[in-house]
């Protein structure tokens, strides 16, 4: 409940996030990534295990860490690891954040020695991932609430607003990559967040961990008070 210090309260409430990157192996000492530091999943994690919640903070590699006793890190690796993790918590948790940047494809094969380079051209086949918040997201029930994140280069609107229904979301955040302190990397982010309803609001540049605190009072509005 807010209290009269506007104090956000998800007691009682388990809350799997994923976040950061995943890394798909080629060989032995290489991988395919993105740049997501994790800031954003672990300031979420740290909000909502503030506001009593217990948290399944389901991580890929970052170079961060976070101390509360209500938030449970779980290490994976890849997409194929942060799914099966994700499936095993998914059931347990009445609120589910997809905030990790999950890689699209991964290698059809890794190769078990290090790839030497001969040739001036070398191929590598890719197959798409799993999915993860659109397969777990048609098992999403009545006494659950699920946010996504969208991060577009174009059509931002169009595409989050797609992902919102097409992968059983109830609230999206679209991330800004029109601000030059925005996104990967930062400490700060610019967002718009776009509900089932018809509802959008935008942010001014923030804090992570204040863009976070935006995130959870809107799902408070829209899961705990409606």
């Amino acid at each position: 409940m807010i209290n009269q210090d506007n104090k956000l309260d998800f007691t009682g409430l388990t809350v799997l996030i994923t976040a950061g990157p995943t890394q798909e192996p080629i060989d032995p000492v290489r991988y395919i990534s993105n740049r997501s530091s994790g800031k954003m999943g672990y300031a979420l994690a740290s909000v909502f295990a503030e506001a009593g919640a217990e948290v399944v903070l389901v991580s890929g590699p970052v170079a961060l860490t976070i101390q509360h006793e209500s938030v449970t890190v779980v290490p994976v690796m890849t997409a194929q690891e942060m799914y099966e993790v994700s499936s095993r918590y998914f059931g347990k948790a009445q609120l589910v954040i997809w905030a990790a940047a999950v890689a699209d494809y991964t290698p059809k094969t890794v190769a078990t020695g290090k790839i030497k380079k001969k040739t001036a051209d070398f191929m590598l086949e890719l197959v798409k991932t799993v999915d993860i918040a659109a397969t777990l997201g048609v098992q999403k029930r009545s006494d659950q609430f699920i946010v996504g994140f969208a991060l577009e280069t174009d059509h931002e609107k169009e595409h989050a607003l797609a992902k919102l229904t097409g992968k059983h979301l109830d609230l999206i955040v679209l991330n800004s990559m029109r601000h030059e302190n925005a996104t990967f990397g930062f400490d700060t982010n610019q967002i718009t967040l776009f509900d089932r309803q018809g509802e959008e609001i935008a942010f001014p540049l923030k804090p992570k961990n204040e863009v976070a605190r935006d995130i959870a009072s809107a799902v408070y509005e829209r899961f705990i008070v409606a």
